[in-house]
């Protein structure tokens, strides 16, 4: 880090690790270096200290994207602005073996930009009548939404947002066949980042949606 410091680069891109990321982006705010981050681990207590951080540093911009899949992100923000209209909602996530969290930052992401437009529309939890099941079985609850993790060899990212009324279903699925996908996003976060100071988390802080 002490080399891009003294090389004057003016941003840095962070696809490390959950344990050094935080350490990685501090430095680079401290130093005026605006930052691009896809590594997850991001937690409220960890964003919190960042935005104190960049209170101090008022001309810097951070932003940190779950992914960086341009249709990820669109589906993701679309998924959100339907989930109000429909009484169910479950997220499924899909991704190689050798990934190391579960669920994925973009499928808690997604369903906390879910949660977040059905309690603004007053729209009540999925209902579930559940009274006995296996641990895992209902997958995991993020912010009242259910999801469901799957590790299999030959995947490498992919999500679906299943939505659910009467007599109808509406499924929002997007596909990352290779890593390649990723690269628009990250030149587009490192193209704007500088013209948002402060902290944007997720790519959609970048679009121009209209919603």
């Amino acid at each position: 880090m002490d080399q891009l410091a003294s090389s004057g680069a003016r941003f840095v891109v962070d696809l490390t690790v959950p344990e050094s990321t935080e350490a990685n982006v501090r430095y680079a705010v401290e130093h005026g270096m605006h930052a691009v981050v896809g590594t997850t681990g991001w937690d409220a207590d960890r964003l919190a200290r960042l935005e104190a951080l960049l209170a101090e540093h008022p001309e810097t911009g951070v932003l940190i994207a779950p992914n960086f899949a341009l249709g990820s992100v669109l589906a993701s923000a679309f998924a959100a602005q339907a989930a109000k209209y429909f009484e169910s909602v479950e997220i499924i996530e899909l991704h190689h073996p050798d990934k190391v969290d579960a669920p994925s930052g973009t499928a808690v992401r997604t369903a906390q930009l879910i949660a977040a437009e059905r309690q603004a529309a007053g729209v009540p939890a999925s209902p579930d009548a559940t009274t006995t099941e296996l641990p895992g079985a209902r997958g995991c609850d993020v912010d009242g939404v259910r999801v469901h993790s799957v590790r299999l060899r030959g995947l490498v990212a992919h999500q679906e947002v299943l939505l659910g009324g009467p007599g109808e279903q509406l499924t929002f699925r997007h596909d990352s066949f290779d890593r390649v996908s990723f690269m628009p996003g990250v030149l587009l976060g490192v193209r704007n980042v500088a013209a948002h100071p402060g902290l944007t988390v997720g790519l959609d802080g970048y679009l121009d949606l209209g919603i």
